[in-house]
């Protein structure tokens, strides 16, 4: 049972019109931001800043920007996340083989290099103590501009706040999380866990 309920859709007018958003990326508002609702300036603000980290600004295109958000939440634990993840990868277009060897990024051949060290800079800049290190700074120079380093930082630390508040929330997960779940993470050990 999560800490604290999720409230209705219906709640909160202004959030509600916002989330609209999560039937796009999710085909479902998520439970994390209807318990968000409970202070409604906080899922407004959320809302906004998802869809400005999101927003497709050119070659980190919206899939990677899943698939970074997956690498950050695989790094911190949060089942919620890790499922949320790659649903919407798959939503935005990742291809089949990229979702079928998320786990396996670092040497699977449907990766680019330019792809692995986006999702090496997810998995260094997520852990604790962080990692980021000049090594992999001149490695993501050679491959990505400033403001695209930016974007892909801007998912890691969205994430770092969503798997903080899901693990911690408990946040119930939704059936098509968990079909996505259980469709691309089962076969590596993913569940609910305490996500009912």
């Amino acid at each position: 049972m999560p800490l604290v309920q999720p409230l209705s859709p219906n709640h909160d007018v202004e959030t509600q019109n916002l989330a609209t958003f999560f039937n796009e990326t999710l085909g479902f508002c998520p439970n994390s931001v209807l318990t968000m609702q409970h202070r409604p300036a906080i899922s407004k603000a959320f809302i906004n800043l998802n869809k400005a980290v999101m927003a497709n600004q050119g070659r980190v295109t919206s899939a990677l920007k899943r698939m970074i958000a997956w690498v950050s939440s695989n790094a911190t634990g949060c089942r919620y996340c890790q499922a949320h993840a790659i649903r919407a990868a798959e939503r935005y277009g990742a291809e089949q083989d990229q979702l079928e060897h998320i786990w396996d990024y670092k040497t699977h051949p449907s990766f680019s290099e330019a792809e692995r060290v986006a999702l090496d800079f997810s998995l260094a800049a997520s852990v604790i103590p962080n990692v980021v290190d000049d090594a992999l700074k001149k490695r993501l120079r050679k491959y990505w501009s400033d403001g695209e380093i930016v974007e892909m930082l801007g998912v890691i630390s969205l994430f770092g706040y969503l798997n903080r508040w899901n693990d911690s929330m408990g946040t119930s997960i939704e059936d098509g999380a968990i079909e996505s779940g259980r469709k691309f993470l089962g076969k590596h050990g993913w569940t609910k866990g305490k996500h009912l």
